[in-house]
């Protein structure tokens, strides 16, 4: 198999191709590709999501997420800005393919607007895929009824699977993005029904 590019024709109809997508989100689409490309490992993508986020803390910080689903397995590849010691720009790439039979569970959160006219038009949606593999742990002292007891009583807390949550929001990224994101939606709860 030949390395991807942003110019390679990989057809996904009137959404446009994973690659532009890719491209569209003008962060290290070589990079991305590339990494993509040994992740797949010769399959092919049946229906892809490309997720870009910017955040400004004390500096700005971008990252990608992209997921693509086979006909096996889900993959997906993060890549993150990663300063280097010398002051030029660096970036790190990961994938992970979890074999389809290896999820768990697919939650799937649906906004609306209007939801009282047939059920409302979508504005957001929220896809959390779980495999078993990261798990976030909420932690919180826990309190006595005594106001004034000072007493140590331990934590408590909740455990959640937390392996990937990625949101699609229309007003941000648009109508098309959020289509996208229903129709990978669908296909990977489909892919998750079968044995």
């Amino acid at each position: 198999m030949m390395p991807m590019t942003p110019t390679d024709p990989i057809d996904r109809g009137s959404t446009g191709t994973f690659v532009d997508a890719v491209a569209r989100a003008g962060y290290y689409p070589e990079l991305v590709l590339g990494t993509l490309d040994v992740a797949l490992a010769g399959e092919d993508v049946l229906v892809d999501l490309v997720q870009a986020e910017t955040t400004f803390d004390d500096a700005v910080h971008r990252h990608l997420t992209v997921m693509a689903l086979t006909g096996t397995r889900l993959i997906i590849v993060h890549v993150d800005d990663l300063p280097r010691e010398d002051g030029r720009p660096g970036a790190v790439a990961t994938s992970e393919a979890v074999p389809l039979s290896r999820i768990a569970s697919v939650a799937l959160t649906r906004g609306v607007v209007e939801p009282a006219a047939g059920g409302g038009r979508l504005s957001e949606m929220t896809i959390a895929v779980s495999w078993g593999s990261v798990r976030r742990l909420d932690l919180e002292p826990t309190a006595c009824a005594d106001p004034t007891c000072q007493a140590d009583h331990g934590l408590s807390g909740v455990s959640m699977p937390d392996d990937i949550v990625v949101r699609v929001s229309a007003g941000v990224e648009g109508d098309e993005a959020l289509a996208r994101a229903e129709a990978f939606a669908r296909a990977l709860s489909a892919a998750t029904t079968r044995p």
